[in-house]
């Protein structure tokens, strides 16, 4: 991954070691992306654990900052607090590919599903590539999502690739972003938070990188539809609740950025702990937890803002030029800000 000159003098809070979401124990990214003929799309997937997320299932939250979005899942994971499959994310017309990946994934492993078990809600996010992907063409199928679940490691691109690979941000190639956070409490505690992105957002004249005002005149572009993902994870024992709190604060780091989630944007967060997972199998009917006091919340709320805001840079600083189905081509970061800033 290539690290964005001169962010150490802008961030205050330090990163874990590998600065992604897979700082945090357990959690893995894969990516499947496709190329051939008009396709320039993928699917990226994102694994909370390496058991089975049907029987030990995360507590969750998830925050809609503007709803223009065709996601799926997401009305279960803010009622029951939990989600239970891993997290695809892919384009607007591969989300149903993506869901029958993660529901025929979970009826392998477990063959009572439907059938006595309850069902699986999938959890889908999407943006739409259609600018530079031929989305009509729905080159997203089962096997590729399948492929990305199966890709899945600590170590991933970010980028031009996978859900990324035709998004657009600021008017620049770069969908996947990821950053990560060390967070120390006064007591001596000390939790990693992780962000993963798939960024496909905003005009270009509203682009601010390190607070600085660089993208070029846009008065005539059209308005922004463009939508952002945002996935959180930590390590902290947060119930859903405070993970939805957690969520909610990626609005603040997108805004950083120069975001406003324009009126066709669909900007949802989702967050999750790794810690207080529901065992499906438990019989008891009380389970203890251990739950972070709210007055601690503050220090992960800074955290969020900081790793959601160098998320989408990481996304724009690794994309790749691409050339889209018709001809349209993005530039990236590096083309017009070779020094970013310096």
């Amino acid at each position: 991954m290539r690290s964005l000159p001169h962010a150490a003098d802008w961030w205050t809070i330090p990163t874990g070691p590998r600065n992604t979401i897979t700082d945090i124990t357990g959690v893995a990214v894969g990516h499947a992306t496709l190329t051939e003929g008009t396709a320039r799309t993928g699917v990226t997937a994102l694994l909370p654990h390496g058991d089975d997320l049907f029987r030990l299932r995360p507590p969750a939250g998830v925050a809609v900052l503007n709803g223009f979005g065709k996601s799926l899942g997401l009305v279960q994971v803010a009622e029951l607090g939990e989600i239970e499959t891993p997290v695809l994310l892919t384009n607007t017309f591969g989300v149903h590919a993506c869901a029958e990946a993660l529901i025929r994934s979970a009826i392998r492993a477990n063959p009572a599903i439907g059938r006595g078990d309850s069902t699986v809600n999938p959890l889908v996010f999407e943006c739409n590539d259609g600018r530079i992907n031929d989305i009509q063409a729905m080159a997203v199928d089962t096997a590729l999502a399948m492929s990305a679940i199966e890709n899945a490691d600590v170590e991933f691109a970010q980028g031009t690739i996978g859900a990324g690979t035709g998004m657009s941000t600021f008017g620049l190639a770069g969908g996947i972003g990821s950053a990560s956070r060390r967070v120390a409490l006064r007591g001596g505690a000390s939790f990693t938070l992780g962000t993963l992105v798939l960024s496909n957002f905003g005009k270009a004249s509203h682009l601010r990188v390190f607070g600085r005002k660089v993208g070029g005149d846009s008065s005539t572009a059209p308005a922004d539809k463009g939508s952002i993902i945002v996935i959180f994870a930590t390590d902290a024992p947060m119930e859903s609740r405070q993970l939805t709190r957690l969520a909610r604060r990626a609005g603040a780091g997108l805004g950083r950025l120069g975001s406003h989630f324009g009126h066709g944007s669909g900007d949802i967060a989702l967050a999750f702990s790794t810690a207080n997972m529901r065992d499906m199998q438990a019989k008891a009917e009380t389970l203890p937890a251990t739950r972070l006091a709210e007055r601690s919340m503050d220090a992960f709320f800074e955290a969020t803002v900081e790793a959601t805001e160098e998320a989408v840079l990481n996304a724009l600083w690794n994309a790749e030029t691409i050339e889209g189905y018709s001809g349209r081509r993005l530039k990236t970061l590096r083309d017009i800000l070779p020094e970013a800033g310096g």
